[in-house]
C-alpha cells in the first residue's frame, strides 16, 4: 500500500489493489474495488459501490461513484463499473445506477474519456470510444464501441447511439443515432456516414460500400424506418464480409422507439 499518498483517506474496507498508486487528498470509500495498475490523481473522490478494473488512469479532481441525480434514489446499493484501460481526465462525474432501470452504470475498456465529461445514472459506455471535453450524457443512454463523441454534446435520456457514430462539437441528441452516422446540430441531423473511422480501422472496400448503401435506404430514398430496415437487411445476400455490418445496423433500428426515432 506504499503507493497510496499519506494525505489520501482510504476507507480500510476498500479492496485496493497493491499496485494502486493514490494521489493527494483523494477519498475512497469502503464499497469501492480497485484493480492492479490503477492510478488515481489527486483530490479524487470514489465513492458508492464502484468497482474499476486493471490499468486505468484517472486524473485528478473526478468525481465517481456518487449517488444519482435522481430525486426517487432512497439509498439502495445500486453500482458504477468501470472496466480495463481508461483514460479520464479532470473534473468527470460518473454516477452510480438508479433501482428504476438496471442499477448499474457501466463503462467498458480503452476508452479515452476528456475533461468535464458527465455520466448519469444507468448509462452504459462501450469499448474504444471517445468522448471530448464536455460531453455529457442524461440518463439510460447507451454508447455502442467506437463512438466519437465532439466536445459539449449532450444526449438526451434514454437515448442509443450506435457503434462508430459520430458527433460533431455541440451536437444536441434527443433521437437514437443508428451505428456508422455522422451527425451534427441543435437538434443534431444526419450529415454522413463515418467513412474515415471506419477506413482507420481497417473496413474492407466491400464493407465500406455496404454502409454508403446503408446511408442511401435510410436517408436519400424517402424511405419509412421500417422500409430502409428491410433494404437494409438484403444488403448482405451473397456477400458474407458484410453481414456483420448488417446485422449492427438491423438489430439496431429494430429497438427504435417510435416515439423517439432516429437521427435524421
Amino acid at each position: 500500500m506504499s503507493h497510496i499518498h499519506p494525505t489520501a483517506v482510504v476507507d480500510p474496507k476498500a479492496e485496493i489493489d497493491s499496485s494502486v498508486a493514490i494521489g493527494p487528498y483523494t477519498v475512497v470509500g469502503p464499497n469501492v474495488k480497485i484493480g492492479a495498475g490503477t492510478t488515481v490523481g489527486a483530490h479524487c473522490v470514489i465513492e458508492g459501490h464502484t468497482t474499476i478494473g486493471r490499468d486505468n488512469r484517472i486524473f485528478q479532481f473526478n468525481s465517481l461513484g456518487a449517488i444519482p441525480q435522481d430525486k426517487k434514489y432512497a439509498g439502495e446499493p445500486c453500482e458504477l463499473i468501470i472496466g480495463d484501460r481508461n483514460t479520464i481526465r479532470e473534473f468527470c462525474t460518473f454516477n452510480i445506477g438508479s433501482p428504476g432501470d438496471k442499477g448499474v452504470t457501466r463503462v467498458g475498456d480503452d476508452n479515452w474519456i476528456m475533461a468535464y465529461v458527465h455520466l448519469a445514472h444507468d448509462c452504459t459506455v462501450g469499448n474504444k470510444t471517445i468522448f471530448a471535453n464536455n460531453s455529457q450524457l442524461a440518463g439510460h443512454v447507451e454508447v455502442g464501441d467506437w463512438v466519437i463523441l465532439g466536445g459539449f454534446t449532450v444526449v438526451h435520456q434514454f437515448v442509443r447511439i450506435g457503434a462508430h457514430a459520430m458527433t460533431a462539437m455541440c451536437s444536441l441528441l434527443f433521437a437514437d443515432l443508428p451505428p456508422f452516422v455522422m451527425c451534427q446540430g441543435q437538434p443534431a441531423k444526419a450529415r454522413s456516414m463515418n467513412f474515415e473511422g471506419l477506413r482507420r480501422r481497417g473496413f474492407s472496400a466491400e464493407r465500406i460500400a455496404a454502409v454508403k448503401a446503408m446511408h442511401k435506404a435510410l436517408y436519400r430514398e424517402d424511405l419509412t424506418l421500417e422500409q430502409a430496415t428491410q433494404r437494409v437487411s438484403t444488403l448482405a445476400e451473397g456477400k458474407p464480409d458484410v453481414a456483420q455490418d448488417v446485422d449492427l445496423i438491423v438489430g439496431f433500428l429494430a429497438g427504435v422507439s417510435p416515439q423517439r426515432g432516429i437521427v435524421r
